[in-house]
């Protein structure tokens, strides 16, 4: 038994003369079934790190790779000269909430705002969600403020005030706080030792440790949390697990790492693997396969390939190189959704205002506002699209609406991260006395109002495309003759003009503020 059990740790196939056919046969079952389940939980030595050494050594090189290299970012300067835990702990929790599937150059100027409007958590728990909404504005994924003040409030509430001090003690008493944030709140703002995995340490470590299976398995999963905790720094544990996100974030990137920027390359066994497989190609071009290739056999492949579930299920594509590891599930496609939605307009006393509709406090944009919107079931004509959207402005209102009134702007395609969203906009200008009846879901907005509005990105470009069709209203034609009354060109000229209509609503990728957005418009409908 012993000789089984030194057998399946180095994943060779047991061989053992046993007396009787049915007993062998039972054995090499039992064996093979037993090294499946053991490499489950004990992953080859060839994706951990079997010599101490070695771990003092890659953290010594990444950690002073990130005193040299790190950018000066202001919840990082906070961390370190906040001396109140109280106020240090919220403002890192503020921080990785934010960042949460959000660029770090996006961050940056929403992260200021919200600490110079709340920098405790009192003064946040005191703040209404309207409030909170209207600073998360254009960030995206918008639960995540909805929770940030939920947890405030808790933490005032229930917590007198005191945010919680332990990594278990976060993960249980913080709403919309999982193992990582956890994780990374804990180390870097309480000094608890403790690694944390988001997706940039993901694939630093499947890339130092060859590791190619799916990084979402519960195997994967779990023998990464095992590796970062192994390798954290004691005495560093903030800066160390910032330092692996930063490495992710720079140098070993999704696409086009810096490999020869990299501070640990001498632990990559990605890496190692490259040039051992470029080694390989050469020789067999060279004709020279027979000649053994001088590389460390600990770095040529897992010693329990064909059973490991660490190891890639795919065959090496020597095209990726290190962007073998880690290999990702196709992505699902985004579900494809078409709304029709309106721009409702009257004269008020101070000017132009536009209705607004808030959506609902749970979903997609909870407790958002936006323009009167009905999602399109199947494709209609023209004219039941303008009826299902005028019995909805219609219901909204308390005031029946003929269809005549609407009028068709054009699209806006909006991407949300698992949705194709097209919104099919329509405009329509009331009279005052059309729109007296409102409800506590609705509120019409002057333009300076709607600028600082709770409304998401999507709305912007709605706001955007909308003004590049109103604004001929304003000139007169070329015979000196105004426009017509409507202020809007024909169905026909719109859709002949879709394409360019569609560049100018969803120009650029880069996000702006909500201020900077109406700025923008403004200078390029003057």
């Amino acid at each position: 038994m012993s000789r089984l059990r030194s057998a399946m740790s180095k994943g060779q196939r047991a061989r053992f003369e046993m007396v009787g056919t049915t007993t062998t046969t039972l054995t090499r079952k039992r064996s093979k079934t037993a090294v499946k389940e053991e490499n489950a939980t004990n992953p080859s030595s060839y994706h951990s790190f079997s010599e101490p050494a070695d771990v003092v050594r890659l953290r010594s090189q990444l950690l002073s790779w990130y005193d040299e290299e790190k950018r000066e970012l202001p919840w990082r300067t906070l961390a370190v000269t906040e001396s109140d835990p109280n106020i240090r702990t919220y403002a890192v929790w503020v921080s990785e909430i934010m960042l949460q599937q959000t660029q770090v150059s996006t961050v940056k100027d929403y992260y200021n705002r919200w600490m110079k409007r709340w920098a405790t958590v009192q003064d946040l728990a005191a703040a209404t969600l309207k409030e909170v909404n209207q600073m998360w504005a254009g960030l995206g994924y918008y639960s995540r403020g909805r929770r940030l003040h939920e947890g405030a409030q808790k933490v005032v509430s229930e917590l007198k005030g005191r945010m919680p001090r332990t990594v278990d003690d976060l993960l249980k008493s913080l709403p919309g706080v999982g193992r990582y944030t956890a994780a990374a709140v804990g180390s870097i703002a309480l000094g608890q030792v403790t690694g944390a995995v988001d997706g940039n340490v993901i694939r630093v470590l499947c890339r130092l440790r060859a590791i190619g299976a799916d990084s979402t398995s519960p195997a994967v999963t779990e023998a990464l949390w095992n590796l970062a905790n192994m390798l954290v720094d004691p005495e560093r544990a903030g800066d160390f697990n910032q330092a692996m996100m930063e490495l992710g974030a720079r140098v070993c990137t999704p696409k086009g790492p810096l490999c020869s920027q990299c501070p640990v390359q001498s632990h990559c066994r990605s890496y190692q693997k490259v040039h051992v497989k470029q080694e390989q190609n050469s020789k067999k071009l060279l004709g020279k396969l027979n000649k053994k290739i001088s590389v460390p056999s600990d770095i040529e492949d897992c010693m329990n390939a064909g059973t490991c579930q660490l190891c890639p299920s795919e065959p090496w594509d020597d095209e990726l190189g290190v962007q073998n590891f880690p290999r990702k599930p196709a992505k699902k496609a985004p579900r494809v959704e078409r709304t029709l939605t309106c721009v409702v307009t009257r004269t008020g006393e101070e000017g132009e205002e536009y209705l607004l509709v808030q959506r609902p406090n749970k979903g997609l944009l909870a407790g958002l506002w936006e323009f009167p919107s009905l999602l399109l079931q199947e494709e209609n004509s023209e004219v039941k699209r303008k009826r299902s959207l005028c019995d909805e402005i219609s219901r909204v209102l308390g005031a029946r609406l003929t269809e005549s009134l609407l009028q068709y702007v054009g699209e806006v395609v909006h991407i949300f991260s698992h949705i194709h969203q097209t919104y099919v906009v329509y405009s329509v200008r009331l009279k005052e006395r059309d729109t007296q009846t409102q409800t506590e879901n609705t509120q019409w907005l002057t333009r300076p109002a709607l600028q600082d509005a709770a409304v998401s990105t999507g709305q912007k470009k709605i706001v955007k495309l909308f003004d590049s069709v109103d604004a001929p209203k304003e000139k007169t034609s070329k015979d000196g003759k105004r426009p017509n009354s409507s202020g809007r060109k024909s169905d026909k000229t719109l859709q002949s003009s879709k394409k360019a209509r569609l560049a100018a609503a969803n120009g650029g990728s880069r996000q702006l503020s909500l201020s900077s957005f109406f700025k923008t418009v403004k200078e390029e409908c003057g």
